[in-house]
């Protein structure tokens, strides 16, 4: 398989297998028009298998997202084709807009204008819980 090296963008590595999909969707990457490659199932020495998502484009990147999907991942900066930095991922405090409260009978079903914000409650277990009504998302 052969995918071309970008010239300025990112490369986000060493995502947890068969997480990459659900990474590209929260990103919005299906919403731009450039070249994106997402790579599945990537054999790794360290993690047995990775996926990696390549953008050749210089746009924002929102690491809590990356940081509530994979924590463990890592973001490389691109520039004129070099690699000019790389960023560890955290897991966010909050999450803000990121994903929707499942929970029907939340504030935020009716109130449709409001924010929907998750707090982390167990970082261990990646757990977050909606500001409004309590319900877990993982």
């Amino acid at each position: 398989m052969n995918v071309d090296s970008i010239k300025t963008g990112f490369v986000i590595d060493h995502i947890e297998a068969g997480v990459g999909m659900r990474l590209y969707h929260l990103l919005g990457l299906d919403g731009l028009d450039c070249p994106i490659a997402i790579i599945m199932n990537v054999p790794s020495r360290k993690m047995g298998k990775k996926d990696i998502i390549k953008i050749d484009a210089d746009i924002e990147i929102n690491l809590d997202v990356i940081g509530f999907v994979d924590p463990s991942a890592t973001v490389n900066v691109i520039r004129d084709g070099q690699l000019v930095g790389k960023k560890t991922i955290n897991m966010p405090d909050t999450l803000t807009n990121v994903i929707h409260c499942s929970n029907p009978r939340c504030i935020t079903s009716t109130e449709q204008e409001l924010p929907h914000i998750f707090k982390l409650t167990d970082g261990d277990k990646r757990v977050y819980r909606c500001l409004y009504c309590e319900a877990e998302q993982k």
